[in-house]
């Protein structure tokens, strides 16, 4: 369990243990007590992203392979009122430029539980009157139905966090802590926080502001981004997702993000709108350091940029430390140019 966390505070995509029916059912039990009694937030978000994830390779890796039992154990487990057919029904025909194509599908699903699992999902094909509806139920793909149950599954940890009742949660927690083995995996997972939050939790509040412009601040692979923006050229998919991602976590306004890919020779106004607005919803972080270097979008080199190749000096734990996440670095940046700022006299 505790490997869990840290994976998740590593912000990795994935994470392997030994899965079984009653190891699984353990796992996202514990995994909600924890979470519940450490009452964080940031720490929830971390953990629903990462297990939502771990589901959906996992099912549909069994879906590669033409087993689409455990889909089917997990409809049935969250009581879903599905029907599954052994051989694949053909609910819609496509004909294009002489080309015949049927679409089949195992699942339905009645619509009622779909706008249930579907209306965190602002995708247009998702939407009920984009689908087929037959006799009350929708038919659904395997591979979109596991995408369905991986934001469910996403949604159930994160609300965790509704209508908590301080007394009771202070009750179960006193209890808890009171069995050692809890204990020392509650304070292991502190541990692993406290050595990691410095990457990523900001003591230095950093927000747009009309008045005053953090721009100056930002670290060389945003700067390259919006250079490559201000010029007209065209942004790869990776760059656009890391450029809204990092600009919605220093809270810039939806209708600023939008205005900066104004320039780009395939903008689309509303489209662009609709993606920031369902990024700020689901509120993404911006990918770390080691993310942005293994999809070639550092640019610490290019920029010759000090902080990012030789890292700076963390008091807290008295060594030399390298900037792990781009929000850091502008935090650092901000935080230094704060403290060299001359006091008011009174």
């Amino acid at each position: 369990m505790r490997e869990f966390f840290r994976a998740a505070f590593d912000n990795l995509e994935y994470f392997s243990y030994n899965k079984t029916n009653e190891s699984n059912v353990y796992t996202y039990l514990t995994l909600k007590i924890l979470l519940y009694i450490i009452n964080n937030k940031r720490i929830t978000n971390r953990i629903a992203n990462l297990y939502s994830k771990i589901i959906y390779k996992d099912l549909t890796d069994q879906l590669e392979r033409d087993n689409p039992y455990e889909l089917y154990e997990i409809c049935a487990d969250l009581g879903l009122d599905f029907i599954y057919t052994d051989d694949p029904e053909i609910y819609r025909i496509l004909h294009f430029k002489g080309i015949r194509r049927e679409l089949k599908t195992h699942f339905k699903i009645h619509f009622v539980d779909y706008l249930n699992l579907s209306s965190k999902l602002r995708d247009d094909h998702r939407k009920l009157v984009n689908n087929v509806l037959k006799d009350g139920y929708v038919y659904v793909e395997p591979e979109g139905l596991a995408r369905l149950i991986q934001e469910q599954a996403r949604e159930k940890l994160l609300s965790i966090h509704e209508n908590i009742n301080k007394e009771d949660l202070e009750i179960l927690k006193k209890n808890l802590l009171s069995v050692q083995e809890f204990n020392e995996l509650y304070e292991k997972i502190l541990e692993e926080w406290e050595l990691k939050k410095e990457d990523f939790e900001y003591s230095y509040e950093i927000s747009f502001r009309k008045d005053r412009s953090v721009s100056k601040d930002f670290p060389p692979c945003v700067k390259e981004i919006l250079q490559k923006a201000k010029e007209g050229s065209n942004l790869i998919h990776n760059e656009r997702l890391f450029l809204v991602f990092f600009l919605l976590a220093l809270d810039y306004p939806v209708e600023n993000i939008v205005n900066l890919f104004s320039t780009l020779p395939d903008f689309d106004r509303e489209k662009t709108e609709y993606q920031v607005n369902f990024a700020k919803e689901k509120e993404y972080s911006p990918h770390s350091c080691s993310k942005l270097k293994s999809l070639n979008l550092c640019k610490a080199k290019k920029y010759d940029d000090k902080l990012c190749l030789e890292g700076y000096h963390s008091k807290k734990y008295d060594e030399d430390k390298k900037i792990q996440h781009p929000l850091f670095y502008i935090q650092l940046k901000q935080y230094r140019s704060n403290k060299r700022k001359p006091k008011k006299k009174d």
